[in-house]
């Protein structure tokens, strides 16, 4: 493990959180991978949504091997070889991704969205359904409310409520992307549910593809 996170402290050099998604983008990748608690196997799929028209424009399905594990802080080892393979089956070539997962709120500030990002050069940023790191106050009960993740006096993302009188989800940036874009674009994501279309998409199919294997390509 101790080479794991030195592998990681010198990607987390390469990180890059000045935000350089320069316009609002249109197409949006979401990732996730899944995992048969029988066995070793695991999925990895991502879904390409065009947000200007509200549809899933691509999506791809790649099984695989738990070669990695589950170490909290090094998530990414498990997940971001699978996920570069499903990324590399897109014929479209997003112009921002979403995790479920972990940005800088992470106890070393890199996370699997910053992973990603970092060796993908794409901009990202994750969506956590729980807290990894740091404290929050509850924030409002509306759609769009949210309250600073702190640790100490860095902050870390944002506890965003995606809808009305639902739970908050835990926004925090990747790669190239500011925190007010990587909001934006979670609830632009997320219409309906608590969670981004695209990730709630990627989850099924990839846990659909673990019992009965994947789709054909869209």
């Amino acid at each position: 493990m101790a080479e794991a996170e030195r592998i990681q402290e010198l990607l987390r050099q390469r990180l890059d959180l000045g935000g350089h998604l320069t316009h609002a983008p249109t197409l949006v990748a979401g990732v996730d991978v899944s995992y048969d608690k029988a066995s070793t196997r695991l999925v990895g799929a991502a879904v390409v949504f065009d947000l200007r028209a509200g549809v899933e424009v691509e999506s791809a399905v790649v099984p695989g091997e738990v070669r990695f594990p589950y170490v909290p802080g090094l998530l990414a080892f498990r997940e971001v070889p699978i996920l570069l393979e499903t990324l590399d089956r897109l014929g479209t070539v997003p112009e921002v991704v979403v995790c479920d997962g972990y940005g800088i709120a992470h106890p070393r500030r890199f996370g699997l969205a910053c992973h990603l990002g970092v060796v993908t050069g794409l901009p990202t940023f994750g969506v956590a359904k729980t807290p990894f790191v740091a404290d929050y106050a509850e924030p409002g009960v509306r759609r769009g409310d949210w309250s600073p993740l702190r640790d100490g006096d860095e902050v870390l993302g944002r506890v965003l409520r995606t809808q009305t009188g639902v739970k908050p989800v835990f926004v925090s940036v990747g790669h190239r992307t500011r925190l007010d874009q990587a909001t934006a674009l979670t609830l632009d994501l997320s219409p309906r549910y608590r969670l981004p279309e695209v990730i709630r998409r990627a989850d099924f199919l990839s846990r659909q593809a673990l019992r009965t294997g994947p789709p054909t390509p869209r």
